[in-house]
């Protein structure tokens, strides 16, 4: 009797994912580049970790976002009191 199955090897996690979703936390920018680059190299490689690239790529864009209207506020702030 032999076995068909054959054994399912689980997909290595893309290492730019991992990376992307270590840099956001110090650095958005660099966040977003490596999740960009995750994500380009799992859509063509088909590796895992997408979810964390994902992840990163959006918390990078929150904190650019927030980044920006900081610095509105603070600059409004600074120049209203004039």
């Amino acid at each position: 009797m032999t076995n068909d199955t054959a054994a399912v090897q689980p997909k290595s996690t893309n290492l730019f994912a991992i990376l992307s979703i270590i840099f956001v936390w110090f650095g958005a920018l660099f966040g977003l580049i490596f999740g960009y680059i995750a994500l380009s190299q799992i859509k063509r490689t088909g590796e895992g970790g997408r979810g964390i690239a994902l992840a990163a790529v959006i918390i990078g864009w929150v904190a650019v976002a927030s980044a920006v209207i900081a610095f509105i506020a603070i600059f409004a702030i600074a120049f209203s009191q004039s």
